[in-house]
């Protein structure tokens, strides 16, 4: 949407890191069964162009494993509105720490 777009009518790089972190939050709930924030993002790079209208799919891999947290791989691919083409726009790491009841990190799995 325009409010999503930079000066110069392309998608604003924010918006697509905002992606990637809710991405990445979904998946660090899910594998450490319960809260887990956003504590770092690293080797965040932009090397391709979103245009407004493009179909966004974001895909997390684990990297690593800590006692409390994890180290995530986003890649944002954009697929052409109206065609099969697709590139990657956005890529980094995100790191995510597991929280108990009264937000101190938490060993995954306990």
């Amino acid at each position: 949407m325009p409010s999503d777009t930079n000066p110069y009518g392309g998608v604003f790089g924010g918006w697509l890191m905002g992606q990637m972190g809710l991405a990445c939050g979904s998946f660090a709930s899910r594998h450490t069964g319960g809260k887990a924030i956003l504590v770092a993002a690293d080797q965040l790079k932009f090397p391709g162009a979103m245009a407004v209208g493009d179909e966004l799919s974001i895909y997390v891999n684990l990297l690593k494993q800590g006692r409390t947290s994890l180290k995530l791989k986003a890649e944002a691919i954009a697929r052409e509105r109206d065609g099969d083409g697709e590139k990657l726009v956005a890529e980094g790491e995100l790191t995510f720490v597991a929280l108990d009841e009264n937000n101190q990190p938490r060993e995954i799995g306990a």
